[in-house]
């Protein structure tokens, strides 16, 4: 049986939290527990938003909790290129993907004009609505080549029927079944960018070998399009687990935004790594009244 291989992968747009501490203390715990391997990756594919500094900070924060991993820590910003030919050129070349000109207010105003004609639908639902999906391809290369601007989104439908149906692990809840409801057609990289969060994850997992990934619930419904593109791709999927999430005393999830519980506040007012973990134990408790089910067997066929 393969060892345990968990990762923490923060992205460097500000100073980690309490709920980044209770997430990088629950995969490096797992991992110990089974006399497995933990690895830090850092997430820096937007580089308009993440800054080096922050990624000096939120390693320092992480050491400081007394997490230990395995050097050297990959970059995601350093592997562009290999994004592009391990994945975007693949699915490009597969047929299940097309390129979108839509910009955010065409596609919200298009999405509010559904919800408004649909009796009893949801108008909070934004599912990018597929304006782009049956676009003439000529017309919009044309307009790509005069510079457009545009993003590569995965259509969902050609996608499934190319795999067939899947499954995926979570270590919790069981087998899910893969569905894109909740998701349509993601973008999965832009003009600029031969890559997105969904693709880059999904391939450094997989050259990591990575093989238990934990995370918090609110990634659960993106699982979904990640089995999909292991799938895809001739990849080799792990289980994920999807653990609760930390929240304020209002019982909203904590956010960067929450400065006044980032790790680096804390730690400048005199608290101890103990006591940070314990804040961040009490504010998982929180955000639910139910406590954590136990895992399920482990399973090699999701």
């Amino acid at each position: 049986m393969l060892p345990i291989v968990t990762r923490f992968a923060p992205s460097p747009t500000g100073d980690l939290h309490l709920g980044h501490a209770y997430a990088a203390w629950f995969a490096f715990t797992t991992a110990m527990r089974a006399h497995g391997r933990f690895l830090v990756r850092i997430e820096d594919i937007d580089l308009g938003r993440c800054r080096d500094d922050f990624i000096d900070r939120n390693l320092q924060d992480l050491h400081w909790l007394g997490l230990r991993w395995e050097e050297p820590v990959l970059r995601q910003s350093a592997r562009m290129a290999h994004y592009q030919a391990a994945a975007l050129d693949r699915l490009v070349g597969l047929g299940v993907t097309y390129p979108c000109l839509c910009t955010r207010k065409q596609i919200r105003a298009e999405i509010e004009a559904a919800n408004g004609a649909a009796q009893g639908g949801d108008a909070t639902r934004s599912i990018y609505p597929g304006l782009c999906r049956q676009r003439d391809r000529n017309e919009t290369a044309q307009l790509i080549a005069g510079g457009a601007s545009y993003a590569i989104r995965l259509d969902a439908a050609r996608a499934l029927a190319h795999t067939g149906d899947l499954v995926w692990r979570d270590a919790v809840r069981g087998n899910q079944p893969v569905r894109l409801s909740d998701h349509g057609d993601v973008v999965i990289a832009r003009k600029k960018m031969a890559t997105s969060y969904h693709l880059a994850v999904v391939i450094d997992d997989a050259a990591q070998g990575v093989t238990l990934v934990t995370r918090g619930e609110d990634l659960f419904a993106a699982t979904h399009v990640h089995r999909l593109l292991y799938a895809l791709l001739g990849l080799e999927a792990p289980q994920w687990l999807h653990h609760r999430l930390c929240c304020d005393a209002s019982g909203r999830r904590l956010a960067k935004r929450s400065q006044d519980l980032s790790i680096r506040t804390l730690r400048d007012r005199g608290l101890t790594p103990a006591e940070v973990l314990a804040m961040a134990e009490a504010a998982v408790t929180r955000g639910s009244e139910q406590p954590m089910p136990a895992p399920c067997p482990p399973c090699t066929d999701a």
